[in-house]
């Protein structure tokens, strides 16, 4: 089974949104950099297809890359889901999406589009390695995120922590509660506007 990664963007104070789900500049370095980390055909790294318009600053282009490179199956919560419409079923990674949800796909929505809803945090961890393999799973951290942490199904947590303060708004680890032990960080790359940190999750 692949590493399953808790990954997102988040405040020095950890958030990830404001209270109306609004990231204000949590993404600009996704956007505000030199280097593109999609690879053209002719094997130039350019910004055509998924991740269009994708240019991170020089220290975080490698890293990115390979996380983006390495990801099955992205887990994602419905209001995430609600709020960018499934990325219009071509999600930004990977080839599968599982959306935590009570709720069933809508009726009609992009028919061809490998997007599983599962009710269950558990049954939806199961359903993305078994799509992704041998690949990674990345789960988008928030409500869901927090839930499958707590649950003992992450492996990894990933944070790219911008430098800007919300105060309040929607939390990185969403409403767990608990100590929750990480190992010391394996992954630590000072770029421009962010910081890439990644941690193992402490097995007891």
């Amino acid at each position: 089974m692949g590493t399953v990664i808790m990954h997102s963007v988040m405040s020095v104070d950890g958030f990830i949104a404001d209270e109306n789900d609004q990231v204000g500049p949590l993404h600009d370095w996704y956007f505000n950099g030199d280097t593109p980390i999609t690879e053209s055909s002719d094997g130039q790294y350019d910004h055509s297809g998924a991740g269009s318009g994708v240019k991170v600053p020089r220290a975080s282009a490698e890293y990115v890359r390979s996380i983006w490179a390495a990801i099955g199956t992205i887990v994602m919560g419905r209001n995430l889901f609600d709020l960018v419409n499934g990325w219009e079923g071509k999600p930004p990674a990977g080839e599968h999406v599982v959306v935590v949800s009570h709720r069933p796909k809508p009726e009609g929505w992009h028919p061809e589009a490998s997007y599983h809803f599962v009710d269950d945090v558990t049954a939806a961890i199961g359903k993305a390695q078994e799509l992704a393999g041998e690949r990674m799973v990345a789960v988008n951290a928030g409500e869901v995120g927090g839930q499958i942490l707590a649950a003992g199904l992450v492996d990894e947590v990933a944070m790219d922590v911008v430098p800007v303060v919300f105060g309040s708004g929607k939390r990185y680890f969403g409403s767990i509660t608990g100590q929750h032990l990480l190992e010391d960080p394996h992954v630590v790359i000072q770029s421009d506007r962010v910081l890439h940190l990644s941690y193992r999750v402490r097995r007891h």
